[in-house]
C-alpha cells in the first residue's frame, strides 16, 4: 500500500481533461500519455508491472494476459467510465488489485443521448439531413419524409438503473408510456411516478413495444440478450436504441433484419466490434450510427476525472475507495 511519504506512481492510458492531469500531476507520480494514442497490448503490460494505480478507460482491454503480469506495487485499477466489462474483475481481485469506476456523473448526459437517437430514429432527421446536405431535397411535401410520433408510444426498456430511470423521465415529458425490464423490480414509488409497468418476462415485453431502448452493462448473462429470436420478437414498426454497450445486440441479426423491412429502424451509440463498424449496418438509410459519443459532455468529463483522482487520493491516504467495484448487474 503505498504510504503517505511516498507518492503512488499513476500510469494514465489516455490523453484526459487537462484540468484533471494537471491536478493529477500535483498529487502524485504521474505518466500521461501525450499524444493520446491507444496502448498496444506491451505498453499496457509494460503499465501494470511498474504503476502503483493504473488508469485505463473503457477502450483498454485489461483482461487476465495484461493483469497475470502486474508488478507486485499495482494495488488499485481507477478506471475513467462506467462499464468495468473492459477489466477482467475476477483476476483482478484474484490478485489482490483493487477496482474503481465513475458511476452516477455521466446519466444525464447518456440519457440524453439515448433520447436524442429515438428522436433521431423516429423522425429520421438524419436521413433528412442527408438529402439536404446532398443538394437532393425538393421541397415540402405532404407525403415526404414520414416518420412516426412519440406522443403515446410504448417505451421499452431494458436495464432501469440510474440511466434507465433518468431516460424514463424523459420519455414521459413526450408522452410515452414507460415499459422495463430489470433484473430487480424498482421501489414501488419509482414506479408510481413514471407510471412504469414491470415486465418479469422480456419476451413478453418485447412483443408489445414501439420502441426499445438497451440500457444495462455488458456481462457474460448480457452478451447477445437481444438474439436474433428476440429481435424477432419485436413488431415490424418497433425501433431499437443502444447507448450501453454494443455485445449486448446481435448486430448481424439486426442489420438483416432492418434490411428486411422487419425491423423499423434503430440507432446506435456502440458496436459490438467498435471501432470497426458491421458494413452492413453503414449500407442502412434507417440506422442512425453515432460514435460512442453518448457521455461525450465537457461536464461530464471533468465529473469521471474528478472521482478518479479522489478514488485515487483516498486509497493513497490508506481508505476504501468510495467508487470500489463489487459486482455488475443491471
Amino acid at each position: 500500500m503505498p504510504t503517505s511519504k511516498k507518492k503512488p506512481l499513476v500510469i494514465v492510458t489516455r490523453k484526459l481533461p487537462d484540468a484533471i492531469e494537471t491536478r493529477m500531476m500535483e498529487l502524485f507520480q504521474t505518466r500521461l500519455n501525450a499524444d493520446d494514442h491507444a496502448m498496444t497490448k506491451p505498453e499496457l503490460v509494460e503499465a501494470v508491472r511498474t504503476a502503483d494505480v493504473l488508469v485505463p478507460t473503457v477502450t483498454d482491454r485489461i483482461d487476465a494476459a495484461v493483469l497475470s503480469q502486474a508488478g507486485p506495487s499495482l494495488k488499485l485499477i481507477a478506471s475513467f467510465g462506467t462499464g468495468v466489462d473492459h477489466i477482467d474483475l475476477a483476476t483482478a481481485r484474484q490478485r489482490g488489485i483493487i477496482v474503481t469506476n465513475t458511476p452516477g456523473v455521466l446519466t444525464e448526459d447518456t440519457a440524453d443521448m439515448t433520447m436524442a437517437l429515438i428522436l433521431a430514429v423516429g423522425r429520421r432527421l438524419s436521413e433528412g439531413e442527408r438529402l439536404v446536405r446532398a443538394g437532393a431535397w425538393k421541397g415540402w411535401a405532404p407525403t415526404a419524409m414520414l416518420g412516426h410520433r412519440l406522443w403515446g408510444k410504448r417505451l421499452g426498456i431494458i436495464g432501469m438503473g440510474r440511466i434507465g430511470t433518468a431516460l424514463a423521465k424523459r420519455a414521459r415529458a413526450f408522452g410515452m408510456s414507460i415499459h422495463y425490464h430489470n433484473r430487480n423490480r424498482v421501489r414501488e414509488e419509482v414506479e408510481q411516478e413514471l407510471e412504469a409497468t414491470f415486465w418479469e418476462s422480456l419476451d413478453q415485453m418485447l412483443a408489445r413495444m414501439d420502441i426499445v431502448s438497451v440500457n444495462c452493462p455488458h456481462t457474460p448473462a448480457t452478451y447477445h440478450l437481444m438474439s436474433a429470436r428476440r429481435l424477432k420478437l419485436l413488431p415490424a414498426h418497433a425501433l431499437i436504441v443502444n447507448t450501453s454497450r454494443g455485445e449486448v445486440i446481435d448486430e448481424n441479426a439486426l442489420a438483416r433484419m432492418l434490411k428486411a423491412g422487419e425491423l423499423a429502424g434503430a440507432g446506435l451509440d456502440v458496436f459490438e466490434h467498435e471501432p470497426a463498424v458491421n458494413p452492413k449496418l453503414i449500407e442502412l438509410e434507417n440506422v442512425v450510427l453515432l460514435p460512442h459519443m453518448g457521455s461525450a459532455t465537457i461536464e461530464g468529463r471533468l465529473d469521471m476525472g474528478e472521482k478518479v483522482l479522489i478514488n485515487i487520493k483516498t486509497f493513497a491516504d490508506g481508505h476504501n475507495p468510495p467508487d470500489r467495484v463489487i459486482a455488475t448487474m443491471f
